[in-house]
């Protein structure tokens, strides 16, 4: 593990930072000022705005975390003070969004989100339960009424709102990057270049499907004219996970709105706050009330309420299998709601021994360790060809160890925290448990620094298919590479998993390829490329992966009921 402005701890082993390492351990440019507010805020409640001193603090933290170099990405700091009418709104609520409005809990509560960076208070948000389910399902009830201005609403003119709400989040879109950095622990360059540029690629794309996706007219036998309708689902429930909070909203939001329906969303407890700015977004864009709703809230009470809703038509989730299990569970039990799913999974990545090894190298680091593993796709079972093996295990580990880890507002680091501290705790017993049943720990390992939520990017060799970290998604930057024989024998391994989301390989030989992509049961099967998205193209899982399509023309359909329409008429002429 390579470190950019941090020092190594002395006597902690390979890439251990201590308490006198660098900007990271620091007093954090957010840390005084958060500890001060969200004190005042716990007294308060959540009725107040998040304060514009700390956003300028975040601002004044990326400003001295510039790189200079003409390598370096040419990121924008938060736009502050200069008056331009393309400023952000710097404070916004940490309530819930409901109509149009900002509301406290109904239970009066509030629950901190934490920096992962540093383990710190960030500040209190308003925490959502049935009560504030069941408002927000009367509000958008309301809001999808016959005659109400978002039904009569013309199917192009939803698409314009989508496009203002697009051109919104890009206006803002340093800061809001810095939140999801903040919230989350992603590096800020790829909130901003990566993130946020699909989130608002995301959302032109279902804005453009919005007066597109329709009925057809049907040839049906006998002086009849037949014909479908495209019709909304209704109050669709939407519960987005951590690790992307941004562009899965994007991904929920765009296909709802497009097609005319309203939606109750919960967003995780992890990290509420980008989500929240986003909500007052929704409403500048001038989406009518109650069409969009947003509560901040943990699974088990405002998740588990949408979920088992008898007034909510739809319920579409990204989380883990065992929530998922739940889910489904709770809508059978309720009101037969439609539920689509994107669950884990434990992706297998294909090293054929014809592969361009330099590529191959590069993409299985990337498919791996991307957003500090923490990717539902992620490449998590490495099948490396058996004469190629020891030269792939000996590159992955030399880049590795070189991946720069660190503060992620500082734009050369490459690997932040982990969300929190369970998924660091998780991660660590994963690694433990690799260790006691004989894979060979080639890197890493540990805690990368003294406080937050680090840990050093990891290699497992010689790791066998009944071992529990080649069968358990780990969900954090931890490598398993497993050797094979045949391709035959590697797609047996590679199906023989309860997961099915997505899956690669790498080979220069096209008939392989295509032998290997059909063979493998996964949603999406890469080809000598990895983690490749576009909002055109649909995205889901085969077996315990999930059911459902979201992305593309296909992630459309989920959120439209077709409607048959015959009627009789005097007589038909062709």
């Amino acid at each position: 593990m390579a470190v950019n402005t941090l020092r190594k701890g002395k006597g902690h082993g390979e890439g251990r930072l201590s308490a006198e390492s660098g900007p990271l351990f620091q007093e954090h440019p957010v840390g005084s000022p958060v500890r001060g507010a969200a004190a005042r805020q716990s007294s308060r409640g959540p009725g107040h705005s998040f304060p514009r001193g700390r956003a300028q603090a975040l601002g004044a933290s990326l400003s001295v975390q510039r790189v200079p170099g003409e390598h370096q990405p040419k990121l924008p700091l938060i736009p502050l003070g200069s008056g331009s009418k393309a400023q952000p709104c710097l404070a916004f609520s940490l309530q819930i969004f409901i109509n149009n409005e900002w509301h406290d809990a109904v239970s009066k509560k509030t629950f901190p989100t934490i920096n992962p960076a540093t383990g710190e208070v960030i500040c209190q948000v308003a925490e959502g339960d049935k009560a504030d389910v069941d408002k927000a399902v009367q509000a958008a009830k309301a809001a999808f009424q016959l005659g109400s201005p978002w039904r009569r609403m013309d199917a192009s003119h939803r698409g314009k709102l989508l496009n203002r709400l697009a051109d919104l989040i890009e206006r803002d879109r340093a800061y809001l990057a810095a939140l999801e950095t903040l919230d989350n622990g992603k590096p800020y360059a790829i909130s901003y270049l990566v993130d946020l540029d699909m989130v608002v690629k995301c959302l032109r794309y279902f804005a453009g499907w919005s007066d597109k996706f329709h009925g057809k007219t049907i040839p049906l036998d006998g002086d009849f004219f037949c014909y479908t309708r495209h019709e909304p689902v209704g109050v669709c429930g939407q519960i987005i996970p951590w690790n992307f909070p941004l562009l899965m909203q994007a991904w929920k939001l765009g296909p709802a709105l497009a097609t005319g329906n309203v939606v109750v969303m919960k967003v995780a407890e992890q990290t509420p706050l980008s989500a929240l700015y986003v909500a007052n977004l929704i409403k500048e864009a001038g989406f009518p009330p109650g069409v969009v709703n947003i509560i901040p809230g943990y699974g088990p009470t405002a998740g588990a309420a949408i979920s088992s809703h008898m007034d909510i038509d739809k319920v579409a989730f990204t989380g883990s299998t065992e929530v998922g299990h739940l889910i489904q569970k709770a809508a059978a039990e309720s009101n037969l709601k439609r539920v689509t799913l994107e669950l884990g999974g434990k992706s297998p990545n294909i090293i054929m021994s014809d592969a361009d090894m330099d590529w191959a190298v590069d993409q299985a680091h990337f498919a791996l360790f991307f957003n500090q593993g923490q990717c539902c796709c992620a490449g998590s079972r490495t099948y490396v060809q058996e004469d190629v093996y020891n030269e792939f295990v000996e590159r992955s580990v030399e880049k590795a160890k070189a991946r720069v880890v660190g503060n992620p507002f500082d734009f050369k680091t490459e690997q932040g925290p982990q969300v929190d501290e369970e998924q660091f705790k998780k991660i660590l017993g994963y690694i433990s448990t690799g260790q006691r049943e004989g894979a060979k720990l080639l890197c890493g390992g540990n805690p990368a620094a003294d406080r937050g939520y680090f840990i050093q990017p990891t290699v497992f060799g010689d790791v066998q298919d009944s071992m529990t970290i080649a069968r358990e998604e780990i969900f954090g930057p931890v490598m398993q590479i497993l050797k094979f024989k045949t391709i035959e024998e590697v797609i047996e391994r590679a199906n023989d998993s309860k997961y099915g989301l997505a899956a690669a390989v790498f080979t220069k030989d096209l008939d392989k390829a295509n032998f290997v992509s059909q063979s493998l049961r996964a949603g999406t099967v890469w080809i000598n490329c990895y983690d490749v998205f576009g909002a055109q193209a649909p995205f889901g899982g085969y077996k315990a992966s999930g059911n459902g399509r979201e992305l593309g023309e296909y992630g459309l359909e989920a959120y439209v009921e077709v409607k048959n329409v015959t009627i009789k008429i005097p007589q038909k002429n062709s």
